[in-house]
């Protein structure tokens, strides 16, 4: 197990990406943080930690994905390994929040952010990077969020959760260089934030539906069931769940 531990940094994931294209990184690298100073989230949100209370962690994969179509098969082999983990130490209620949320119940504990490059070679090579509420207890300013402390009223060590899920990475990419990855798939659906619960949503024009979350399809985007009984794909961004 290759890891790199710093005291601040901006960004791991900007870290992780500049070291590997300046010289040749072992494959399952891991980068981790006290402090991070510019965390990214999906589409250009930021990340915010307390500092050295959280798990803040980039990890480099390559050699796992050989096409551009199985981008999502990785997406949901990260998410399912975070579910995995945290389930061992019995964190309640976990779920994703498709595409990259991390749930116990409805608070957001985690998120997941992956960055994808595609060399000259046809070869993809992705930076992960997963930040994960551990030990801070104060969201007075974001109250859709929680930690790990919170709600199981424990505290963890930061070292034991990082070797965890690197080993749960690892085994869930083996399961897609095996191409099993209808497995990930199946579980995946399994844990998908309100999965088939009459909910309501809006769009990006604002306008309000109900609808019923199905699944996700192959293109990554959540399939839902609206009111005429038709079922509409939608991406990233493209909607808001109002839970």
């Amino acid at each position: 197990m290759n890891i790199i531990k710093l005291d601040a940094i901006d960004s791991t994931n900007d870290f992780l990406k500049e070291i590997s294209r300046n010289q040749t990184v072992e494959n399952f690298t891991i980068v981790t943080a006290k402090n991070q100073t510019k965390g990214k989230g999906q589409m250009g949100s930021v990340w915010e930690t307390e500092v050295d209370k959280n798990l803040t962690m980039s990890i480099l994969i390559k050699d796992v994905l050989s096409k551009s179509s199985q981008i999502f098969d990785l997406n949901i082999a990260i998410s399912l390994s975070v579910i995995e983990i945290l389930n061992e130490f019995r964190i309640p209620k976990l779920t994703v929040k498709w595409p990259n949320d991390i749930m116990s119940d409805t608070k957001k504990i985690g998120g997941i952010l992956i960055e994808n490059s595609f060399k000259t070679d046809n070869t993809i090579e992705s930076i992960v990077g997963i930040g994960l509420n551990v030990n801070q207890t104060d969201f007075s300013n974001l109250p859709n969020a929680s930690s790990l402390a919170v709600v199981s009223k424990n505290e963890y060590d930061l070292d034991e959760i990082v070797n965890k899920i690197y080993f749960q990475i690892k085994k869930n990419c083996e399961i897609l260089v095996s191409n099993q990855s209808e497995k990930l798939w199946e579980s995946i659906h399994q844990n998908l934030f309100r999965m088939g619960v009459p909910m309501p949503f809006e769009d990006s024009e604002k306008n309000r539906f109900m609808g019923i979350i199905k699944g996700i399809s192959s293109e990554g985007k959540l399939e839902i069931l609206l009111e005429d009984d038709s079922i509409k794909s939608y991406g990233i961004k493209e909607i808001t769940m109002l839970y």
